[in-house]
């Protein structure tokens, strides 16, 4: 099985518990608040769909060989007509924009999926980063959803392999630049305990998330991988089993990452 191929399982699997976790929500319930921040349950469920609907157009314009990336001025009208929907329609347009994107992704055989370059807002990517830069949206935000209706929640195990995988890409992208200017430099150990693993957390002018284990780490971050990464993502909460000590807190930590 190929990186694009476990991504496509992951995201459909995802999408499948999100389903199950809206599809009896009545309309009252999906206009309450999810976890990211200033949204409710139904403009998350707009935020994914709107981003299966633009996705989907621009797998669309790959497998036809158009290099095109998006424009504001097509994205404008797609965030419009969404975010005009109603909890229930918003609802209804992600069930079925998600589904058309993942038949889309699915139909892509053997050969498209090592030679398709998808115009992506990232960048010309080939079908596996794409397919992680999906799993991130889809993934982090089904669980924005899923913990406003349970607390208990938490990411699914296998999304948690797969989006470690690319933790530095996104760690890298959505640090707070005056968070870093203030905190570095520091070296922070990050010990995992489930599994466990050791990385280094590098603040300096860049940041980093490495795998060597720092030789003399200046803090330490100690939790289970699954709460780690939500931290990253900008997803932390205070229940969660994390320990920051030495030159740094897990306040410094959440304003490096305030998330997406």
């Amino acid at each position: 099985m190929t990186a694009a191929d476990r991504g496509i399982g992951a995201l459909r699997d995802s999408s499948r518990r999100l389903r199950h976790a809206v599809a009896d929500l009545p309309p009252g319930r999906l206009a309450e608040a999810s976890f990211a921040e200033g949204w409710t349950i139904g403009q998350v469920l707009s935020h994914l769909g709107s981003g299966a609907e633009i996705s989907t157009a621009l797998v669309e314009r790959g497998l036809k060989g158009d290099e095109r990336g998006p424009v504001r001025e097509e994205l404008v009208p797609v965030w419009e007509r969404w975010d005009a929907m109603s909890p229930v329609e918003q609802r209804a347009a992600w069930l079925e924009a998600d589904e058309r994107h993942l038949a889309l992704l699915d139909s892509v055989d053997a050969e498209q999926r090592t030679s398709l370059r998808v115009p992506y807002f990232a960048g010309l990517l080939d079908l596996a980063s794409y397919v992680g830069y999906r799993l991130s949206e889809q993934a982090v935000h089904a669980w924005d959803v899923m913990v406003a209706l349970d607390e208990r929640a938490v990411l699914d195990a296998a999304d948690v392999v797969l989006l470690w995988e690319r933790i530095d890409l996104v760690a890298t992208r959505f640090r707070n630049a005056d968070a870093l200017t203030r905190l570095a430099p520091r070296r922070v150990q990050v010990q995992l305990t489930d599994p466990q693993r050791t990385l280094l957390l590098d603040m300096d002018t860049e940041l980093h998330l490495y795998p060597p284990p720092p030789a003399d780490p200046t803090a330490r971050l100690t939790g289970p991988a699954e709460s780690v990464l939500r931290l990253i993502y900008g997803r932390n909460r205070p229940q969660d089993p994390l320990a920051a000590t030495g030159s740094i807190t897990l306040d410094d930590l959440r304003t490096l990452f305030p998330g997406f």
